[in-house]
């Protein structure tokens, strides 16, 4: 059975310095919204077997978010549980891929890291009267502010570290080996990370938080790749996991996370992740002409939308 809240607080906290490291490894699991260790664990392995940048960029981050809410007294309850650290994650691997292996870069990661903890209490403060809680909007903030102001300083900019493909042209044909890598790369594209082995860990780790997350993490990946697919996106697209990640996210959030577990959630949870496929390629051409990055945005409007909505439609109803 699950612990409560305060008593994963009273445990971790009695077991100093190791609540630290462990509020971190938490941390790495919130990205998919579970606060399971082993889920953690799993994620931070799968980082690292991507690349030991990736894994030092998401560790440095997760670490430095981490310890600036411990300095900043935050409540203790949301450290244990590792919502504090994942924003910091996510800003970690995002300015590593977009601004090169620089030291920098990772001056710019602790900078972000910290004022991901800063945006995560202020968004707390508007959206917890409407039942809302900032999700991945920190990471995206940070993340966007500092890659679009990147190349106005020298000292920073070293020039994109990878051509980025276009969105608007490409063959829609699906074939075999597009779709199971597609199926994965839904998975570790939520870390910005293109693998599909690395999909795979995540999934495993995911599993190990229960059945109910992975079926929706895997059912979030299918309906990603059909909606995309339905849309017109190019196949090379779609396998790389670049319309489904956050389809992914908002099947975990609204079926396993946020929401009751009914059919009503079930069908809602799965339309939430076509929609967001779609706003996927809104926000991606919103963004381009100024060189912005769609990053989780559509998860996180999408899943704002749906819960805002839940008090009005009598057959929803949220978890506790």
């Amino acid at each position: 059975m699950p612990l409560a809240e305060p008593e994963i607080v009273r445990r971790l906290e009695s077991r100093q310095p190791s609540a630290y490291v462990l509020a971190s490894l938490r941390g790495f699991g919130q990205v998919d919204l579970q606060a399971a260790l082993l889920t953690g664990v799993a994620i931070l392995i799968a980082l690292w077997v991507s690349g030991w940048e990736n894994g030092l960029s998401a560790t440095l981050g997760t670490l430095i978010a981490t310890a600036t809410a411990y300095a900043l007294a935050v409540d203790r309850a949301g450290i244990a549980l590792g919502l504090q650290g994942y924003a910091g994650c996510l800003t970690g691997i995002a300015l590593f891929s977009s601004l090169g292996n620089h030291l920098a870069t990772y001056v710019l990661i602790v900078i972000g890291a910290m004022m991901c903890t800063l945006l995560m209490a202020a968004l707390g403060t508007f959206l917890t009267p409407y039942g809302l809680t900032p999700l991945t909007a920190p990471f995206c903030l940070v993340s966007g502010v500092m890659v679009v102001g990147a190349p106005s300083f020298e000292r920073v900019w070293h020039g994109a570290p990878a051509a980025v493909a276009s969105t608007t042209t490409g063959d829609t044909a699906m074939s075999w080996s597009a779709l199971w890598h597609a199926f994965f790369n839904n998975i570790s594209q939520v870390f910005l990370i293109d693998s599909w082995y690395v999909g795979l860990i995540m999934l495993v780790g995911l599993a190990l938080a229960g059945l109910r997350v992975v079926l929706y993490a895997a059912a979030g990946s299918v309906l990603g790749i059909v909606a995309a697919w339905v849309l017109g996106a190019p196949t090379a697209l779609i396998a790389n996991g670049i319309y489904g990640y956050n389809a992914v996210l908002v099947a975990i959030a609204i079926g396993a996370v946020f929401m009751a577990n009914t059919v009503w959630t079930g069908v809602y949870a799965l339309f939430g992740a076509a929609a967001s496929t779609g706003l996927t390629a809104s926000l991606t051409s919103f963004f381009k002409p100024f060189g912005g990055h769609t990053f989780t945005w559509p998860f996180i409007l999408t899943t704002w939308v749906l819960m805002a909505a839940v008090p009005l439609l009598p057959r929803l109803r949220r978890s506790g």
